[in-house]
Order: C-alpha cells, then structure tokens, then sequence
C-alpha cells in the first residue's frame, strides 16, 4: 500500500524551523567548550540546553497542527475573497474555454447579459464579433470592439497558458500534440460608450467645406432671352440653396456661377449618404435651354485648419472640372471619393485652352535641348499617333526627338516599320528604356501623352530625371496623378491624344508640316479610339480630321493598315459568341489570347462589337496577356464604364475604358467585375 505523501514546510515558514536547529546545535557547541573549561559551568548549561530542546520540541509538537491548519483555513478564506473579488467587481470578466465556450462569468457579466452563472454555451452567442478566429494565437492579449444592446465594449482578450496547472494536479492530465499547449482565455469588456459617443460628437462637428462651380453656365443660357435667362438663373439657385440648407450646411453664392458651401461632417456624411443628388436634380431645369445645366462640387475635410479643408476643397474641385465635371469629389486626408459623373461632358466650343497651351509648350521646348516623348505602356495607335505629333513639333523647332519604345504590341507593328523606315528619322525616332534614361538630364522635356497615370506610364523613371514634365491627355484624372507637372492639359470632352496634339499643332507659330505618314498615323489613332468616328466625336474631332487630311492623311492607306487578320477576325467573333449577359443588360466575355498578336486589342473591338446587341448597356470583355487581366469596357450613353473600371483601379472615359489585374486569375476577375455591377447596380451609381 502506498504511504501518504509527507507534508514538509518550506519557504519563510521552513527558514524560521531551519534557524531553531541551528540555534539548538550552537547550544550543544557551548556546552561541550564548557565542560573544557569548567566542569560545573559545562553542567549547568548542559541543563540549560536541555530544558531549550525539550521546550522547543513541546512548543514544535503544540503548534504544528495548528499551523497547518491556520494555513489551509487562510488559503481557503483568501480564495472564497478572491472569488467573491472578481464577482463583485464592476469590470464584466469572463473565462472561456479554447474553443471559446465560456467556464465562468462574474456577477457584472450576469447582469449585463441576464444569463446565469452556469451559462456554458459560445461566447459568441452574446458578443458575435468574439469568433474563435479572433482570439490570440500565441501568449499575447488582444483587443476586439465588441457591441451589445446598445452599448459598446473594447474585449480584452488575454490567452493563458495552464500547462503547469495541469502537470500539478492528479485529477486531470491533458495530451500534448505536436508540442501545443493546454490554456484557456480571460476576457475584460471594458465599457467604451460614452467615449466612442463623444468621439463621434466630436467628428461630427469637425469642420468641412466645399466648393460648387455651374460647369457650363454660359453654354447653357446661350440663345435663351433675357427674359428665360434670369429665371434660370434663379432657379438653379433656389435648387441649390434649398438641398444644402435641408442638410444644415450654410450656402454662399460667390459669383454667377460660383458658390461656397460651409457644414460640419455629420452633414457631410448625410450628403455622400445621398450621392449628392442636387447633381441630378440640377439638371432637370428647362425653360428653354437646350444644354442641360451640369454642377461640379469639390468637398475638403480632414485638414488641422480652416486653411487646409478649404486647399482640399479647391484641389477637389479641380479634378472634378479634370474628369468632366457634373460630379462631387470629397477630398478627406489623401483619399478622394468620387460621386455623379454619369454623363458626358458637353464638348467645348472655343480653342482658347489649346491655343494658350501651344504657345506654353512651345516656350517649354525653346528652353530645352531636347524632347522625349512618352506614351503608356503597350503603346496603342493613339499614343503613337500623339507621341508622333509631339515629334514633329519639337523637330519644327529645330529639337532633336524621340519616342520611348518598350513591348511593342502587334496592333502598331507595321506602323513603326513605316516610320523607322521612313527618310525624315534616320536617326531615330524610337529608343529603349535604358537609352532614354541615358539621355535625359535637366536640359530635357519629358512629354508624357495618353495617360496621366504615373503606374502606365511606358518609363516612368524618366520623371525623376527631369524637372520640366507636359502632360497630355484625354482620359479622365483619377486620385493616381503626375504630380508637379510644369504643363498639363487634361481635356475629357477630346476624343483621343491626336486630336488634341492636332489641336496643339495648329497654334505653333512655326508652320508645322505634318509628313503624310505622320498624318496617317494620327489620323488612324482618332478613327480607332473613336469607333470609326461613332463614339465621343464632336464638330473639334471633325475639325481635327479635316486638318490631317489636309496634311496628307490617306483615308484608304489607313483602313488598309487597320486590318485584321484571320486570327484576330476569329478571335473576336468567338468572344462574342461565348458572351454572358448579366443581369440582363451586361454583356461580359473572355477572349482566348492563343495565336494572337495583341489581344487586348482584339478584346476591345470585341467589348465594341458586343454594344449592338440590343438590351446590353455595357460591354466587358476580359483576356489574358502578359500575366495581367486586360478588361475592356464599352457602352454607348446607359452606363458609365469608367465608374466601374476604377473600382478595378483602372479608368478611361463614360463610354470607353479599361483596366489592368494582376495576381489573379481570369475567372476570378470575372466574378469580381460580376460583384462590382451588381453592388453599383443596386446603389444606382452607374
């Protein structure tokens, strides 16, 4: 039979039985030096220590039991009060298993859920936001925002680890598996709701302020009488003035056509809540204007000062007038949101902006010794058409120029063999990255055209090389900008790069004469990107043709160069073949990219071909090319396709635009695309 375990006294307790041995075996010392001495004297503290060990082992015998049991009745009571401690305390405390069923709750827990103490099911069943996934996974503690009728906690989880507890004790023994460790979990809920309600006070009070500009004020009243005009006029200031003043911010007209808005956030909020719907609501003012009145509105908020929303507001205002207008544009720290834009920009009639922007290029290349000319990535005819007006430019000036050059795509490949055949580039009209970072210094102008995103840009590392960058485009700007340009000319209402650049070379004051391949080219990159001219053309895209024609361009030389082959022919009947139509009115393939040149070329005819079919409102069409997911995206006037392409981090035009994936696979984009038109769809936003 096993003997019971012997109790022993350790720490303070044993030191103090430790010491009285000692002191026992000192007496016995004593005596025996005693005895040495004198007999008598060693007789007589040999008495003495007697009488100390029988009274020492009387006193051992007394009080032991007592002792043990003083110490097992302290240990007891001072449990029973730490339990009853963490019961009363007023911070609700519980203890969950690993699998987070819950073992404990003190009586704060109890009352704040009004469940009992032997509740033992999930604790997500009281705070749902406390998953098992949300725990600590390793011995760190962890904050979880959790809500609960109304009021709001920070959980502070903390993981214990009871290995040694368990090792301890005979009642239970735990099974270790690849070395993980036996534990269970503490949580505090500490009571956050009136400091998450006065953080929130405090947001909604902070100041905001935004600017409101009438995009297309005198094009609108022009042919209106006097008469119609001044009622207009008061309308659509009755129309604006009534929607912010219902959201409690404080309206101030400015000029004519020009308005001041001051609010807080929490109006801030209720107006993104609404879209801004004055953007629309404008626009149904009609009393004999034929154009419709458009409104542009740039939002700041999230500066440390007055100054600062109010420069927020003046730069978010300016890239809604960037990307057409007849949008809201919130600019809240380095973070813009975008609302409206649905509809196209009515085209300018006056050249005044592309005259005064020649004339400041041409002051630009008169300074530098040299121009390059820079397009996006996979270069399309319309940026090579560009690239090359800007050459010829610069060349009429007497600059030597040149276009940067990387994947040459096939859609522009019999181009680039024309000019680097032709006699007026013998010495070079394309060069490589590496050549044009070699050639680029202080002393040179880097023009970028057809985009003005630094990530598509063909090298971008040009722009740190050079101060003086002109930018070119007609694509919409986005939050992603070439910043600090010393000339940006960004028009949306353009129908592509070589209209404007055709534009722009009229206004030189040199007579720049455009060699028939050069026209060709340009002239090719407005019939491209605008359908054979059936998309975003205007009377200026028509002007434009007209001056290339005039400048030797070959209607019949280009539609040879723009054929297709066989491949490609095929390609882009079986994309629309194969084409889904979601939710009744998009129409969405993949092209298979096998055996041809360019297909994200091919996809964006395909994405054109996909737009007669009647009910679709919108076209995508994805294909894989390079490792990255190329989606091309058309409509005609029902949906704004570049609304959609930004939420894939692409942009383009309402009508016309596209977008770049990595790191996915195609069919994965296109359940994301299917994701974005559903979520847009059903919030009304395109």
């Amino acid at each position: 039979m096993k003997n019971n375990p012997r109790i022993r006294y350790s720490g303070n307790l044993g030191m103090h039985w430790s010491w009285s041995v000692v002191l026992s075996l000192s007496l016995v010392v004593l005596v025996a030096l005693n005895f040495r001495i004198s007999t008598n004297a060693g007789i007589v503290t040999l008495l003495f220590t007697c009488c100390y060990f029988v009274l020492i082992l009387g006193v051992y015998l007394y009080y032991r039991p007592r002792i043990l049991r003083g110490l097992v009745d302290f240990a007891t009571s001072f449990g029973q009060k730490q339990e009853e401690i963490l019961r009363q305390i007023e911070l609700p405390v519980t203890i969950v298993s690993a699998d987070g069923r819950i073992l404990w709750m003190n009586d704060r827990l109890c009352e704040l859920s009004k469940k009992p103490e032997d509740y033992d099911k999930n604790i997500a069943t009281l705070f749902p936001e406390l998953q098992q996934d949300t725990f600590p996974a390793a011995e760190w503690d962890k904050d979880v925002q959790v809500h609960y009728e109304n009021m709001d906690f920070r959980a502070h989880v903390q993981r214990i680890v009871i290995d040694d507890l368990i090792d301890g004790t005979e009642l239970i023994s735990r099974e270790a598996r690849d070395g993980e460790s036996s534990y269970f979990y503490i949580i505090y809920f500490l009571d956050e709701t009136d400091l998450n309600r006065l953080r929130q006070e405090n947001r909604d009070q902070r100041f905001a302020v935004a600017l409101v500009d009438l995009d297309n004020y005198d094009e609108a009243l022009e042919g209106v009488d006097e008469v119609h005009s001044s009622l207009i006029s008061v309308l659509v200031d009755r129309q604006i003035m009534k929607y912010f003043t219902s959201y409690d911010c404080l309206p101030k007209k400015l000029e004519k056509d020009k308005y001041m808005v001051v609010f807080n956030r929490k109006s801030l909020d209720a107006l993104m809540a609404d879209h801004f719907s004055v953007l629309e609501s404008v626009k149904t003012i009609n009393i004999g204007n034929e154009v419709s009145i458009t409104l542009s509105i740039g939002a700041g908020i999230g500066g440390k000062t007055y100054i600062e929303n109010y420069e927020k507001a003046r730069s978010a205002i300016e890239m809604a007038l960037g990307r057409g207008g007849d949008q809201a544009v919130v600019n809240n720290a380095s973070q813009m949101t975008f609302f409206g834009g649905k509809s196209q920009r009515n085209e300018q009639h006056t050249r005044v902006k592309a005259r005064v922007k020649a004339q400041a290029m041409r002051e630009i290349m008169i300074t530098k010794n040299s121009v390059i000319a820079m397009g996006h990535r996979f270069m399309d005819m319309d940026s090579l058409g560009a690239a090359v007006g800007i050459c010829r430019a610069a060349r009429a000036l007497g600059k030597p120029a040149h276009i940067v050059m990387g994947t040459e795509t096939g859609s522009i490949s019999q181009w680039l063999e024309l000019l680097k055949e032709s006699k007026d580039y013998k010495d070079g009209l394309f060069i490589s990255h590496d050549q044009a970072l070699a050639m680029t210094d202080e002393s040179t102008a880097v023009i970028v055209v057809d985009t003005n995103r630094p990530s598509l840009l063909e090298c971008g590392e040009l722009l740190n090389r050079t101060d003086t960058v002109v930018v070119l485009d007609h694509h919409r700007q986005n939050t992603e900008k070439i910043e600090n340009a010393s000339l940006s000319y960004i028009e949306p209402s353009a129908s592509s790069a070589c209209e404007m650049i055709a534009e722009i070379l009229q206004y030189f004051e040199e007579n720049v004469r455009l060699r028939s391949l050069e026209a060709d080219c340009m002239y090719a990159g407005i019939l491209i990107d605008t359908n054979n001219f059936v998309a975003k053309t205007g009377a200026r895209t028509f002007e434009a043709a007209a001056y290339l024609r005039r400048s030797g361009a070959d209607i019949t030389r280009v539609r040879k160069l723009l054929r297709d082959d066989m491949d490609s022919y095929k390609a882009r009947a079986e994309a629309v073949r194969n084409a889904e139509i979601y939710m009744g009115a998009y129409a969405i393939s993949i092209l298979p990219p096998e055996g041809l040149k360019s297909p994200n070329v091919v996809g964006a005819q395909a994405a054109n071909e996909l737009l007669n079919i009647v009910g679709v409102r919108a076209s995508f069409v994805l294909t894989d090319y390079e490792n990255e997911i190329f989606i091309s995206a058309r409509s005609i006037d029902e949906a704004n396709v570049q609304l959609v392409m930004e939420k894939l981090g692409g942009g383009g035009h309402i009508s016309m635009a596209g977008a770049q994936l990595k790191g996915m696979k195609i069919e994965e984009a296109r359940d994301k695309l299917k994701e974005i038109l559903k979520q847009m769809t059903d919030e009304k936003l395109i």
